[in-house]
């Protein structure tokens, strides 16, 4: 298929399934923000982060989470290494309505893909991604399972956990593999086998 074609269908994608009138009270931009705290990592849950995601100015972004925070929908803790940065969580309230995100219907289409195709598309939208960042000089998210920065084997040992952020040296849960980093590097993708525990060393 022509790349142009590839591009213009993504880009129509996008269109159809976003809706500039707002859904439940939230406009799209504050849907935007709502998916993006579920899935980012502790260490991406920041304005700065979230801006960059967006590819928005952080006074935009700010606004955004501003109007949440004033909704209950996001939480701000302040960092207790120093004091000043912020860390943003939803709330119980914020995970009940992602229920009713208007993406679902984007979601059960790719639903719809066999494991194989879902693999290949997203490994794909993966790489095309990381290179129109690179192109722009944005940053390229991604999660820890498929970065070069991540360490360790999967097996954990006494005082030690399975996995670490070698960019944060701080030790990873293995529910955080999956999420949304900042400082995501393009690597190879971690190899699992029905559990982490199995998995293939790095």
């Amino acid at each position: 298929m022509d790349s142009r074609v590839i591009a213009e269908m993504i880009l129509h994608l996008g269109h159809i399934t976003s809706r500039e009138a707002p859904v439940l009270g939230l406009t799209p931009a504050q849907w935007a923000a709502l998916r993006y705290f579920a899935r980012a990592n502790r260490f991406s849950r920041t304005p700065s982060a979230f801006a960059a995601f967006q590819g928005t100015t952080r006074g935009t972004a700010s606004q955004t989470i501003k109007s949440l925070e004033a909704q209950t929908y996001l939480t701000r803790m302040r960092s207790e290494a120093d004091g000043r940065s912020a860390r943003l969580d939803l709330t119980e309230k914020a995970k009940a309505i992602l229920a009713h995100d208007p993406l679902e219907a984007l979601v059960r289409a790719a639903d719809g893909l066999s494991r194989s195709g879902r693999g290949h598309f997203a490994s794909g939208l993966q790489l095309m991604l990381g290179e129109v960042a690179r192109e722009r000089g944005k940053p390229t998210f991604g999660n820890c399972a498929s970065c070069e920065r991540l360490e360790g084997d999967g097996c954990r040992r006494v005082g030690q956990a399975h996995y670490a952020c070698g960019f944060m040296s701080e030790p990873l849960v293995l529910k955080e593999l999956d999420g949304l980093c900042i400082n995501f590097v393009q690597g190879a993708p971690l190899r699992r086998t029905g559990s982490f525990a199995g998995a293939t060393p790095r």
